[in-house]
């Protein structure tokens, strides 16, 4: 017999970090929706385009480089932000959702850190 235990935990951050955690959000949300306009630009362009998440990555050090407040947030929650649009995507294509659609401010907002 196996015993499956859970643990939840309630946050209760200070002001500092609610705004850190705020700007996680916008800056995860601000990804996927650049992301996610730059493969309908380039699906336009050429309707052969296939999304990747490698592809849209080698992006991220540039869009750094232009948005210097991008380099405030850790790159794995961008990183994350990316593979949720690609999921995204494959549900979409394996006929699971809808097509995805641009994260809207306040709605939802919500990011992860895959490790640690």
């Amino acid at each position: 017999m196996q015993i499956l235990k859970a643990f939840k935990f309630e946050l209760m951050p200070n002001g500092a970090q609610i705004r850190r955690l705020k700007q996680f959000c916008g800056c995860s949300r601000f990804v996927f929706n650049r992301a996610l306009a730059y493969r309908n630009e380039q699906y336009e362009a050429d309707k052969s385009f296939k999304f990747s998440y490698n592809k849209i990555a080698n992006l991220l050090p540039e869009w750094k480089r232009e948005l210097t407040w991008l380099k405030d947030c850790h790159s794995q929650v961008l990183q994350q932000a990316l593979k949720d649009l690609e999921s995204s995507f494959k549900n979409f294509f394996a006929k699971r959702s809808d097509f995805p659609k641009f994260k809207r401010k306040g709605e939802k907002d919500s990011f992860r850190f895959p490790q640690g």
